[in-house]
Parts: structure tokens; sequence; C-alpha cells
């Protein structure tokens, strides 16, 4: 019996109509006669989605009793036994209630498609395990009930409900989701657009992965090698040489042309580890390539042309892009470059070669003015310091010396002895000598010896002796033999000797570098940690980080080994730039020059260093710049407006006790006394405030922060609003959790919102009061009915003196919560706006929670 075949119905949230489409599908399909059932769908009392069931068969749910409460869950049995042609499963992550068959609705499914059953369910984004955390870190809630990744890839079917965030909450604020009584606390929460925008771009992303693979499949499956121009892929081949830039770049322009292009650099390693390009270079190359949008790749190969090859029909890539060859005509005779192999092999992929200024150089020796004449490959090998790659003066010598001189007093030893040996051993004598040339001296004064030795071979021990002719055809083989192997000898012991050198050096590098990186990690403080190392590596007795604006101005030292003096840095062996005035100074012997890279290595460390030292002071002093800002901000607001009120009162007041042509009773002066008395009670606590608010500014005072509960700070700031408290309705969980806060800062902010809120909600509505936990953070919303405020002048309300349109409310939205603001961010809160649905506004303050909720 053939599998049945699973389609799943895939949204970003609750809501989109996942369900809906799930039903529709199935009555096109009754439609066209196919034989389909309901085994189990989910409406969530929902009047249109049991509105659509109608006109199909459903399949009996099965009651479970458990710990006292029945529970329905899906029939599985009675769906098999029924077996149609398609069964709809709603809700594929779902968790049955212990006592069913299968602990997942998912285990469930793959039963019915088991047995031959097609199925169409239903899943949202959130409920795949891989996406657990990074939707809990969005949303501030971690969802229990999940479903392998596995399961749903292995879908025949996946088809996105798409719906826009917008959309979504208003079918939420019009009940066509949640019950009247759950909206407000829903879109508050998880239905806020920033969530539902990041869940549906991880939805789009997910599938659009899945489409990806499912074409992957398809092609290796059917055989097609061949890519498919589904979407613009350019791929950037980079040998991490400077010319790369300039690739990157032409590419990125390229992709830039159609939508949906992809931007893949890669960067071939040679698969023995040794070293290659700059490592430096090639991480600024993987830095640009982010920039760019783009992905970098390294792929490992001795092959570059072929790796590349590889690499671009791996990944269904359409365009190719590689530099001009740095190679010259002579060389390309006898082998062909990179970029012809690649052209030659590349099938339907177009290859674009592109120019750059660094043609006509070999690699490290700077921009020339070629567009393609240069002596080298750009993959050409790049040996670094203590390779021998450059033999010394003195080995070089050596070499020759042996080459010559070495093989004549060889040939005249061999002449002289000639009657106790055979031509065998003449042979091995002079091969010997061409090995010893290859390890001294290198590859030439080998192939010199070589060819030297055959001569030596012909004219001293074959014969006829003493003449350039051979007489028997057996020893002309035995001298081209000789040659061939000889060379062929040299070639392997030069080669040989060479990756020794460059596995040696990469080693050392490679050890250096992680010993520095190590250092630098549990070093606090890193400049002379970074110095140490360096003195260290390079034998040096001292070293410092200098520093000069011109050089008219005396240097000054940023760090230093001790002992280190400043006049020291004119005769230093070492001087690395860090940046345009800053230098790395090491004093003591010289370096060699092939370890200019691993310098150059410590340079860029203390460049990152002092860069990310400079970033966090100017972090410091921004926050404490913008944090001295709020709180005058605040101060100022509060002396202009909220101190008006109650001084107009007094003044009065006291006004009406002094006018002589009026003769007040007892109960009118003792009115007018009783409000003298609260006007400056009310004075003097905001002047209070104020004082504290500016101790804070100086830094003389702090919040003082402990754990409340809502209840503790909500009440007060509603009963301080007299008459108008009649209108604030409160809504919070009961198991609501401590937060931290300064109470009579947050009593300040509440009633300060509030009056807000108030004033701008029309006749008598109410101003609706919640509380909800998002992630480690509390959130007190205060929902208002009013006009609202539009989007551009959110942030603008928030400023001091700020009317909001031309209203005769007075001072309009935006004095009172200046001073909200600053004192919220004094307590390490935050104080924002968002619009109400169904029109009006929210103000949302942001407040941590206890330490031990975190």
């Amino acid at each position: 019996m053939a599998r049945g075949r699973l389609r799943i119905y895939l949204g970003a949230a609750p809501g989109v109509g996942k369900t809906v489409a799930m039903l529709g599908e199935a009555h096109r399909r009754f439609g066209r006669g196919t034989d389909v059932v309901v085994g189990l769908c989910e409406p969530h009392g929902r009047a249109y989605t049991t509105q659509q069931m109608e006109g199909l068969e459903i399949v009996p749910l099965r009651e479970i009793e458990y710990r006292g409460a029945s529970f329905t869950e899906l029939d599985l049995d009675a769906v098999l036994a029924r077996a149609p042609q398609v069964a709809l499963v709603d809700e594929l992550a779902h968790t049955n209630v212990p006592g069913s068959r299968n602990a997942k609705r998912w285990e469930d499914i793959d039963e019915l498609l088991d047995a031959g059953i097609d199925v169409i369910s239903t899943l949202n984004i959130q409920h795949l395990e891989s996406l657990n955390d990074v939707v809990e870190s969005i949303t501030g809630v971690k969802q229990r009930e999940t479903v392998p990744d596995d399961v749903a890839r292995a879908a025949d079917q996946i088809e996105l409900v798409d719906m826009t965030p917008e959309a979504l909450r208003r079918r939420m604020a019009h009940g066509n989701i949640y019950a009247a009584d759950k909206v407000d606390a829903a879109l508050s929460n998880y239905f806020r657009p920033g969530n539902l925008s990041a869940l549906r771009e991880i939805a789009l992303l997910w599938l659009a992965d899945r489409v990806d693979e499912a074409l992957d499949r398809y092609r290796h499956d059917q055989g097609i090698s061949q890519p498919w121009p589904t979407r613009e892929r350019i791929v950037v081949a980079l040998n991490g040489h400077p010319e790369g830039e300039t690739l990157l770049r032409r590419a990125a322009q390229i992709a830039s042309r159609g939508a949906g292009s992809e931007l893949l650099a890669t960067y071939v390693a040679r698969s023995d580890g040794l070293l290659g390009a700059d490592p430096a270079s090639v991480a600024a190359q993987r830095k640009l390539t982010d920039e760019l949008g783009g992905t970098f790749h390294t792929v490992s190969g001795d092959d570059v042309a072929e790796a590349i090859l590889d690499f671009a029909r791996g990944v269904n890539a359409t365009q190719i892009v590689l530099g001009v060859s740095r190679r010259g005509r002579l060389e390309s005779v006898f082998s062909p470059g990179v970029g012809e192999t690649v052209v030659a092999g590349s099938g339907d992929i177009d290859v674009h070669l592109v120019t750059h200024d660094y043609a006509g150089k070999v690699p490290g020796k700077g921009p020339g003015k070629g567009s393609g004449k240069g002596r080298r490959t750009g993959y050409a090998r790049r040996i670094g310091f203590g390779t021998g790659a450059s033999i010394s003066l003195q080995r070089l010598v050596v070499g020759w010396l042996m080459a010559t001189l070495g093989l004549a007093l060889l040939t005249w030893l061999l002449v002289v002895t000639r009657e106790s040996h055979y031509l065998a051993l003449d042979m091995l004598a002079l091969l010997a000598l061409t090995v010893a040339c290859a390890l001294v001296g290198g590859l030439w004064p080998a192939v010199f010896c070589a060819l030297m030795s055959s001569l030596a071979l012909n004219f001293f021990f074959t014969a006829p002796l003493h003449t350039l002719t051979i007489s028997d055809p057996q020893n002309v083989a035995v001298v081209a033999v000789f040659v061939l192997v000889a060379v062929a000898v040299a070639y392997v012991v030069h080669l040989s000797a060479q990756r020794t050198a460059q596995a040696v050096a990469a080693e050392r590098e490679s050890r250096i570098l992680a010993q520095l990186a190590h250092s630098l990690l549990g070093a606090t403080d890193q400049l002379p940690a970074l110095l140490q190392q360096a003195c260290s590596t390079f034998g040096m007795r001292a070293g410092a980080i200098v520093r000069r604006e011109s050089v008219h101005e005396p240097w000054e030292v940023l760090a230093s080994t001790s002992p280190f003096d400043v006049d020291q840095v004119r005769d230093a062996s070492v001087r690395a730039p860090v940046d345009d005035l800053t230098e790395l100074v090491l004093i003591g012997s010289v370096i060699e020059a092939n370890e200019g890279r691993l310098v150059s290595a410590f340079a860029s460390h203390a460049s990152a260093i002092l860069a990310r030292d400079e970033l966090v002071r100017q972090a410091q002093a921004a926050s404490s710049l913008a944090k001295d800002n709020r709180t005058r901000t605040a101060l100022l607001a509060g002396v202009s407006h909220d101190l008006r009120t109650p001084l107009a009162s007094i003044k009065a007041a006291v006004s009406s006790l002094r006018q002589d042509d009026i003769t007040w009773s007892a109960d009118d002066e003792a009115e007018l006394l009783e409000s003298i008395e609260e006007s400056a009670d009310r004075l003097n606590a905001m002047v209070g405030n104020l004082l504290d608010m500016s101790r804070l500014q100086t830094g003389t005072v702090a919040a003082h922060l402990q754990d409340l509960h809502l209840l503790d700070v909500i009440k007060p700031a509603i009963s301080t609003l007299g008459e108008q408290a009649s209108r604030v309705r409160t809504w919070f969980p009961d198991d609501l959790p401590l937060f931290r806060a300064d109470a009579g800062l947050l009593d300040r902010v509440l009633a300060n919102v509030l009056e807000n809120a108030l004033r701008h909600s029309p006749g008598r509505q109410e101003v609706v009061v919640n509380g909800s936990v998002i992630g480690h953070r509390l959130q007190i919303r205060v929902v208002d009915r009013g006009m609202g405020v539009p989007d551009a002048a959110k942030e603008q309300m928030f400023a001091p003196f700020r009317r909001i349109g031309d209203t005769e409310r007075g001072d309009g939205v935006g004095l009172g919560l200046a001073v909200a603001r600053g004192l919220t961010e004094a307590m390490d809160g935050m104080l924002s706006a968002e619009d109400t649905p169904g029109g009006g506004l929210t103000i949302v303050i942001d407040l941590p929670l206890t330490e031990t909720r975190q």
C-alpha cells in the first residue's frame, strides 16, 4: 500500500485562516468526488469556521477521562476503520491527553499516512522545534507544544496562509479570533505589530528554504547538474588578494539589477591547511561581503578552478565573477589559468572576467597598470615568514657550489676509483648529490646539477670514454632515465622542503595568534597584554603603543611594557601603523622581512582594542549626557507645568481673603484656607520630587528601587485623580510577578499618564490600565479611546511644551509626559506610545522584573 500524502497549511500566528483554508480545500476535493472526512477540526468558537464544516462528514471524537475531567481527542481507530481517501486533522503540533495511543497528534497523522490515507493539517510557525527559542526571544512566550522540523519537512505540500499584521490585528479587534474579554490583552502582548511582522518574516524565510530544498532534491533525483535559473545567484571567486574588493563590488552591482538575486562569495583554501592569502585580507573581504548583503563561503581544494565550479553548481549559480589572470603569455602556453579553466567548464553558467588595478603585479607588490599581463596567477601561493621560499643568499651560494665544485670533486673521485665500482654506483652517487643540492640551494641548482651529472656520466663513465658519443643504445636510455629521475627527485625534494617550511610557518603563526586571542580574552587591560605577547613572540626588549597628532608634536604613550622611554621610538626596530595617528613600536633586534604579516596582525589587534575602548567611552559619555538631558527636561517640564496650578490656586485664595470690599463668612474663609493648605501640600510634594530629580542629575541621589506589586502603586495613583478615578478600570492577572521600581517616582509617572489619558478621552469614556509580562519585563499599559496621535508625532509629544494638534484641551498630550518619561528612564525603564486598536492612544510603561523572576 502506498503511503498517504501530507499537506500542511502553515501560518505565522493564530487567526490567519489556516483552518478555514483547510476546510476550503476539503470542499473543493469533495466537489470533485473525493472521499473526504473531518477527523478533527478546532473551530475555537468561531462561527465562520464552524459554518465552513457544514456539508462535510465528521468522524465523532473520542472522549477521554483525565483527572476527573472529560476531554475530546481524535478517534484514530474510527478514522482508520472509515478509511477515507482524505482526512482533515487540525493542529499538527497538538499534545494529546494522557491515555491516548500516541503522545502527539503528528504521530496519529503518521499512522494515517502509513495506512495510505492523505491528510490535510495546519501548523503555526512558532510550533517548529528549531524556531521555538527564536520565537520566545521575540514574543516572550515559550511554546510548550512543538513538532520536529523533520515532520514538517517531510510534508508533500506546504502552503503558507499569509496575512499582514495590520489585517490580523483588525480581525482580532473585531472579535473574529478571541472572545471580547481577551482582545485587549492579546493585542497588547502577543499580537503586537512588531511581533507579527517578525513571525511573518520567519515563516516566509522558512518556507523559502523549504522550496530551495525541494528544488535541489528534485534536481538531484533527476540527475540534473546544470543550474536552473530560478533566481540569479552570483558567485564571486576570491583569492584573498586586494582585487577581491573590486570583484565583490562589481558582483553586487550585477546582483542589484534583479529582484531576489543572491551574492555568494567563495574563497578556496588549500586542502593541506597551509598558508594561502593574508588572513587579514580574507577577513576584510568577509566583512565587505556582509556589508553588501551577500554570504561568505570557504571551500577546500587544491584545484582552484574545479573547486569554484563545484561550488557554483552546488548552489545552482547562474553567474560567476572572476578577476583577470595575473599570468603571463608564456605561462599560459604551458598551463591554462584559473579563469580559462572556469570558462571552459562553466557550461550554462555565465562567467564575468573583471579587470582590476592589480592585474599587472604579483600578489603583494601593489597595483599595476595592466589588465591581465601579470606574471603569475592571482591564486599563486604566498609563503609566510621563515618558509625558505626566498632562499637566503648563503644557502643559494652553497647550493651552486655543490652543483659545480661539488660535482667536479665527486666526478674526480669516481674516476679515480673507477676500477672498484660499476655504472650503477656512479649514477646513485651523482643522484645523491642532486638531492643534496635541492635540499640546500633549491630547485635550480639541483636541475643544473642533474644536467651536468648526465654529461659527466656520458663523458667519463659511458663507452666510448671521454666523448659525448654513446655506443651502447642501452646506455643512452640509462642516461636519459637518469636525467628525468634526477630532475623529478630534485623537484619533489624541493617541493617537500617548501611545504615543510610552509607547514612550520603556518603552525607557528596560528599558534601565536591563538595564544594572542586567548591571552586577550582573559586580560582586563588588553593593550599591555598584547605588547607583552608581541615582545615575547619577536624577542624584543620593550614595546609600546604611541600616538601623536602631527610630526611636530611629541609622542604620547598609550600603553607600554616596562621599561620604555619615549625617546626610543625613533630608534625602534619595528614600527607598524595601528591607525593614521597611532603606531606599534617594538625595541630590540631586527626581525626578518617575511615576519611583517605577523607584526601587522598584532597592529590590527591593537587597532581593534583602541576602537572598542573608544566606542565604550563614547557610549558611556552619551549615556550620561542623555540621562542628564532627560532629567533636566523632566525638571523644567515639572516646574513650568505642574507647579503653575497649585501656585495659581494659592494666589487666588489669598487675593480673595485680602479683599476689603467683601465680607467673607466663616465657611467661605474656611474653604479658602483649605484650598490654600491643599495646594501648598501638593506644591510641597512636587518640589520634593523635583529636588530629588535634581539630585539624580548631579549623581548625589539614586532612584530607590525596590520590589513592588502593581497593586501597591496603581491604587494610590488612581486615588489622587479625585472624581476622575471612577473612569479608570484596571485589568491584570492575579499571578502578576513583582517588579523593580521606585514607588514615589512611579506614582508620579502613573499620575501624569492617567491625567493625560483622561483629559483626551471624550465624554465619560473609561481609561483601561492593564499589566502583563513580556520576557523579563513588566509592561503597564494605559489605554484611552481618544483622537489618537499620528505616528510622526508620537516622539514629539514627549518633549516639554509640545502641543499635538490645535485643541481646546489646554496643554495637549505632551507636557506631563515629559516628566513621566524622564522619571521612568531614571528607574531603568522605558516609556513609549502606540495606537490603540479601534482608535485612541496607548502609553506603555516598561519596567524590569525582580532578579528572582529573571
